[in-house]
C-alpha cells in the first residue's frame, strides 16, 4: 500500500507590503528546487486574477477569497503537496476557518510582522498613499482593520530579519513539529 506523503499549508498573514510573496518564493526555492517537495504557491495578487477573478475588497469578498485559498490548501494536502497561501487575510475568523478546513495540526500560521510605516515605505505601487488620500476604500491598515494573529505558529519581522533568517525560522519549525523532514 502506497502511503502519501503529509501535506500541510504555510500560511503567510501580514499587511501588504509586509514581505509575504518575497518569503512564500524563497521557500518555494528551498522546499521544491532544493529538497525536491511538491510545493505549490497561493500567492493573494494571483489568486485574485485566476481563481477569485470579479471579487472586490469588500469584507463579505475579502472573506470569500480567503475561503478559496483554504480549500484549495486543504484539498491538496491530502495528497501530500505543502501549500504556501501568501495573502493578508486580514480577518482572525476567516484564517480560523481556513485552518480548520486544512486541519489544525497541519496549517502552520506565519505572522510577517512589520509596522505600517514599514509597509508604507516599501509601497512600489503606491497603493497606501491612494488609501491615505481617501482614493481606495477598505484598505487593510488604513481604512480596514488587520487583525494580527493570537498564537500564530511562527512570527518574522522582515525588517529586522533577512529573508533567509526567516524562512529558516519557518523551515526549523516545521521540522520540529513533524512536518518537515530536518534537512
Amino acid at each position: 500500500m502506497n502511503t502519501l506523503p503529509k501535506g500541510f499549508t504555510i500560511w503567510f498573514t501580514g499587511l501588504s507590503g509586509a514581505g509575504k510573496s518575497t518569503l512564500a518564493d524563497y521557500l518555494y526555492a528551498e522546499l521544491h528546487d532544493r529538497r525536491n517537495l511538491p510545493v505549490e504557491i497561493w500567492d493573494g495578487d494571483v489568486v485574485r486574477t485566476h481563481l477569485s477573478k470579479g471579487l472586490g475588497f469588500s469584507k463579505e469578498d475579502r472573506d470569500t477569497n480567503i475561503l478559496r485559498i483554504g480549500f484549495v490548501c486543504a484539498k491538496l494536502s491530502k495528497y501530500g503537496v505543502i501549500n504556501i497561501a501568501a495573502a493578508i487575510s486580514p480577518y482572525r475568523d476567516i484564517r480560523d476557518q481556513a485552518r480548520a478546513m486544512v486541519g489544525a495540526d497541519q496549517f502552520v500560521e506565519v505572522f510577517v510582522d512589520v509596522s505600517l510605516e514599514t509597509a508604507i515605505e516599501r509601497d512600489v505601487k503606491g497603493l497606501y498613499l491612494k488609501a491615505l488620500n481617501g482614493e481606495i476604500k477598505n484598505f487593510t491598515g488604513v481604512s480596514d482593520p488587520y487583525e494580527p494573529p493570537l498564537r500564530p505558529e511562527v512570527v518574522v519581522n522582515t525588517r529586522d530579519e533577512s529573508v533567509a533568517e526567516s524562512a529558516a525560522k519557518i523551515i526549523a519549525y516545521c521540522e520540529q513539529a513533524g512536518l518537515l523532514p530536518t534537512a
